[in-house]
């Protein structure tokens, strides 16, 4: 039996693939980068798990995670969204995902890629962790405080240093694997 980071459920199919295929592999694609700003957003507050199982019905939702789409969403839009029980149905996190695409938007305008932009918080590669117990992973970091004061003042919501902590550990930016996971030498690599 392979050894994986305690948090992750044997029980839970979908918690179970995200750890072995997703969870701290470096995204460099900036359509996955939003799918990740709005899913980390939605789950303040929520377990992750929570958010794993409506992931298909907010790709569903959300336009597949097109930021030009989400953009564009009006007040009839969100209003249909806030009726979807397949979604987090939270005004404040359905409305800060439209904004954040047009901030989104703005980012890749002047930077070329959300990507690029994103990344430089870590310069360009990934910090390779090496923890041995789940106490040890910070819910922060100096990082994730310095891209959350950035990402605000460009007008993104729902992007707290906690969220923006989860994002780089879901988008491989900080491998938190523990040392003693299968993972962990894998996505060091």
């Amino acid at each position: 039996m392979k050894n994986r980071c305690p948090w992750v459920s044997l029980e839970n199919p979908i918690m179970l693939d995200y750890h072995d295929k997703e969870w701290g592999v470096p995204v460099h694609d900036d359509r996955k980068m939003f799918e990740f700003l709005v899913l980390e957003g939605a789950q303040a507050g929520l377990s992750w798990s929570t958010i794993l199982n409506k992931r298909e019905k907010y790709r569903r939702a959300f336009a597949s995670f097109d930021p030009k789409k989400i953009a564009a969403f009006d007040g009839r839009t969100v209003r249909k969204l806030l009726a979807d029980p397949g979604i987090v149905r939270n005004r404040r996190k359905v409305e800060s995902a439209v904004s954040n695409a047009s901030a989104f938007l703005e980012v890749q305008s002047e930077f070329g890629s959300f990507d690029s932009y994103i990344w430089s918080f870590v310069d360009g590669e990934p910090i390779q962790n090496r923890w041995k117990s789940l106490s040890q992973i910070p819910v922060t970091s100096p990082e994730a405080r310095k891209m959350s004061a950035a990402l605000v003042k460009r007008g993104f919501k729902f992007v707290g240093p906690t969220i923006c902590y989860s994002h780089m550990q879901a988008v491989g930016m900080v491998n938190d694997h523990l040392v003693d996971c299968f993972r962990y030498s894998e996505v060091n690599k």
